[in-house]
């Protein structure tokens, strides 16, 4: 069994109340997904984020196949944190922690996430040629996104690494 995790950092010149605002609201996260995934939420968007929530939508993470994919919000601490869980979806495992943490001249987002494919040693082959690089290039709009809305911090910029164990 392979576990992977991704660690995104991303420095936004913006307050904690606004980075929390945009983040904790779940109908964001289309905007911050790539197009070509045709990301459709479904339900889960009426009320603020809460522990307990369930997110449903449809993505196509790759052409030809699309997938319904439930989130569980299971952990909140308001302003500063949220987790959310896949209950059903592409992975045998996603656990996604997103931080928000004041520094000097805005916000540091951080996002870890632990995954783990399904297939056995087909979901390892299909990791580096298919998951990985469709990671990459969904964090890599998502950071060109916010700092579109919301500007960048000179000499800060953007991490992201991948590790399994």
């Amino acid at each position: 069994m392979r576990i992977y995790s991704l660690h995104a950092k991303q420095t936004l010149p913006i307050s904690m109340e606004t980075a929390w605002e945009f983040l904790s609201d779940p109908s964001n996260l289309k905007i911050i997904t790539p197009d070509h995934m045709g990301f459709v939420i479904h339900s889960g968007t009426e009320r603020s984020m809460f522990a307990g929530q369930i997110i449903q939508y449809k993505v196509s993470p790759f052409p030809g196949f699309t997938t319904k994919w439930v989130t569980e919000i299971t952990h909140v601490d308001k302003g500063s944190y949220f987790v959310d869980e896949q209950r059903f979806g592409p992975y045998s495992l996603w656990h996604h922690k997103h931080f928000i943490r004041k520094v000097d001249q805005g916000v540091e987002m951080e996002d870890v996430i632990h995954y783990k494919l399904p297939l056995g040693w087909l979901g390892r082959l299909a990791h580096p040629i298919l998951v990985k690089k469709q990671l990459k290039q969904i964090f890599s709009y998502r950071e060109t996104k916010l700092s579109e809305l919301f500007g960048t911090i000179p000499g800060k910029s953007a991490k992201l690494e991948f590790k399994s164990f």
